[in-house]
């Protein structure tokens, strides 16, 4: 049997070399607990079965307003913490790039603390700490061993990040230029300008539709004083949630919780994102751009995280063009035409819609095939469906992987934080499977349908466009 949380017991095994050198005896002594606690676990994981119990998510609300969501896992000696708020790039209002600063900014200066002085804390005590941004969320997030010295010195710096960052003008300005070249360079991406303006088509005037990272324009007229406003308005109790994966009891998870809290700004959550409104028609849109491959982007806006539909076209997407080397895509566009290196499709939902996109990079001069075979695959799968046989296979390879996308702490910790963020049913990893197993033939056909309408697709295409020939 295939042994599981390896990436656990290599980062476990990495910061025992960091404890060697910045602790003296106690924590050595930690540390090979630790080994040997880890050691043992993975013998009993051996023998465990996989298809029972996925997690058992305990709920509740602080009186600050925040949801928590803690999964206590027994065997290794660390924890994984998220606080999640609702303050992707979908807030940034008219400054286009604001989220994505502002969470870039956090651990570069905080309390009495510079950017050198928060990482040798987290150092210190072999703790790994992240601040990141999404459309939907900014997340932060720490990894760490639950030995009490060593967890309250890596709470008390995360603590201190969430609640006492000094967005310093130097750190910001610093931060900002690296924003401007990465934008800058993303103007000689074929790649980046076909993402853009893909989102930008599908959703005009929507908060979705600019880049997480924003653009030149908006970016550069940023100051250090917008990421505070942002901070204080977006980084409060009421519009956060807490997650909780690892090995502290539930009463140490409240106190965690509490203290991660304690000092926040006082905030409302922001009212909700407005609804996304479908394109009136199918337009087809050409990136001229001197490049050998062509970028082809075809899509519309698709589901979200509650949608009643979610399963039907996850599991049809995953025949059509998700799985790879066995999709429908690929097999009708490389394998039978060789028109591309590889072609596949995607839902990314997300508090709203998020995109129905189909992909794949052809050269030049196979542009218009290959298209016209991405749509007639497409037109073809949304009017007959998968056949039977496809759809065991699918559920199958689905299933038959699933319990390996959370076998360490860190990947159920991210399982939980869309849960609680999306509020989901507690019960959705134990229950993905039997949905799963619920799709029909018959399911798939009428939601692929309903959703994917294939006169209201988009199309954006970058590259050196095809000469016509002279007759």
């Amino acid at each position: 049997m295939r042994i599981h949380f390896l990436n656990d017991v290599d980062w476990v095994n990495d910061n025992v070399t960091q404890h060697l050198e910045h602790k003296k005896n106690s924590i050595q002594k930690t540390i090979i607990r630790a080994k040997f606690l880890c050691f043992l676990s993975l013998v009993l994981l051996s023998f465990s079965q996989l298809t029972s119990a996925a997690a058992k998510i305990d709920h509740w609300q602080t009186p600050q307003g925040t949801r928590v969501y803690y999964v206590h896992t027994e065997g290794l000696p660390m924890v994984d913490i998220q606080v999640v708020f609702d303050a992707g790039s979908a807030r940034d209002g008219q400054q286009f790039g604001l989220a994505a600063l502002t969470a870039g900014l956090l651990d570069t200066g905080a309390g009495k603390w510079n950017a050198d002085d928060i990482a040798q804390r987290f150092e210190s005590v072999g703790a790994k700490f992240s601040a990141s941004s999404s459309i939907d969320t900014a997340t932060v997030s720490l990894r760490t061993l639950t030995d009490k010295p060593l967890f309250d010195k890596a709470l008390e710096t995360m603590q201190v990040i969430l609640t006492q960052p000094v967005f310093n003008e130097a750190d910001f300005k610093r931060e900002k230029n690296r924003t401007l070249a990465g934008l800058k360079q993303q103007e000689e991406s074929p790649g980046a300008l076909a993402s853009i303006a893909f989102y930008d088509v599908l959703y005009g005037k929507h908060p979705y539709a600019h880049p997480e990272s924003g653009v030149i324009k908006t970016v550069t007229s940023l100051k250090s004083t917008d990421l505070k406003h942002f901070y204080q308005k977006f980084y409060v109790p009421e519009n956060a949630i807490v997650v909780i994966v690892g090995d502290l009891s539930k009463l140490q998870a409240e106190q965690t919780a509490e203290k991660l809290l304690a000092g926040l700004p006082a905030g409302k959550k922001p009212d909700a994102l407005p609804d996304v409104a479908m394109p009136l028609k199918s337009t087809q849109q050409h990136i001229e751009f001197p490049s050998t491959q062509t970028h082809v982007l075809v899509g519309l806006p698709g589901t979200y995280r509650k949608d009643p539909d979610y399963f039907n076209l996850y599991v049809g997407n995953h025949i059509l063009g998700g799985s790879g080397l066995v999709s429908k895509l690929f097999n009708e566009v490389r394998e039978k035409r060789g028109l591309a290196y590889s072609a596949s499709s995607a839902f990314i939902p997300m508090l709203k819609p998020g995109p129905f996109l189909v992909s794949l990079q052809t050269r030049n001069d196979q542009t218009t095939q290959a298209l016209q075979v991405l749509n007639q695959t497409l037109a073809d799968f949304i009017t007959k469906g998968p056949s039977e046989a496809e759809l065991i296979a699918a559920k199958k390879n689905i299933t038959g992987g699933f319990a390996m996308r959370f076998d360490t702490n860190k990947e159920l910790a991210g399982y939980v934080a869309m849960i609680g963020f999306y509020e989901m049913p507690l019960d959705y990893l134990d229950t993905f499977q039997q949905k799963t197993e619920e799709v029909t033939v018959a399911s798939i056909t009428d939601a692929f349908k309903r959703r994917v309408n294939l006169q209201l697709l988009q199309t954006i295409t970058v590259g050196k466009a095809e000469e016509k020939s002279v007759k």
